[in-house]
């Protein structure tokens, strides 16, 4: 099983994906720690899907093995979506989308200025870069968890039943 978390910068998907992965005994693929490290190791900043390659390579290998993937990332464009979707093919695996949203505005901009930040060296978008970001709608409607209005036992509840 593929799961997809996605969603903007602050909404809360780290922290989802974390628990989910924990609670499951999942492999959790997270696209900030996977780009960091590229960086780190290249020197210059990680341009275009190459962090979304690289985990669903990982992905792909893991699903292959039988396990379960949390895959955590903005996943802001329906190509990448396609290109998540493409992996659980392969695999011959289900998937499930999982949209994060917090509905909260100004509960939003607080995490988003307030973030701690536990990957080293990355450097978190502010307010205005999470607001002028690219985000394509859903083509196919996703699972929507909004962090605003459930805590993070009940979106992992909420996750698993809908497994």
């Amino acid at each position: 099983m593929l799961i997809v978390l996605a969603g903007l910068p602050g909404v809360g998907k780290s922290t989802l994906a974390r628990a989910l992965a924990l609670r499951l005994g999942a492999q959790w693929l997270r696209i900030d720690s996977i780009e960091q490290a590229m960086a780190d190791a290249t020197g210059r900043a990680v341009c275009g899907d190459e962090g979304y390659r690289v985990a669903q390579a990982v992905a792909l290998d893991n699903l292959r093995l039988g396990r379960v993937v949390v895959a955590d990332s903005v996943n802001p464009l329906e190509i990448s979506r396609d290109q998540w979707r493409a992996v659980a093919e392969r695999a011959g695996c289900r998937m499930l989308d999982v949209e994060v949203v917090c509905s909260d505005v100004a509960e939003h901009r607080r995490r988003v200025e307030q973030r701690v930040i536990d990957v080293p060296g990355l450097r978190p978008p502010t307010w205005e870069q999470v607001q002028a970001r690219r985000y394509d709608p859903w083509l196919t409607p996703p699972l929507v968890i909004d962090t605003a209005r459930v805590d993070v036992e009940g979106g992992v509840a909420r996750i698993i039943a809908a497994l």
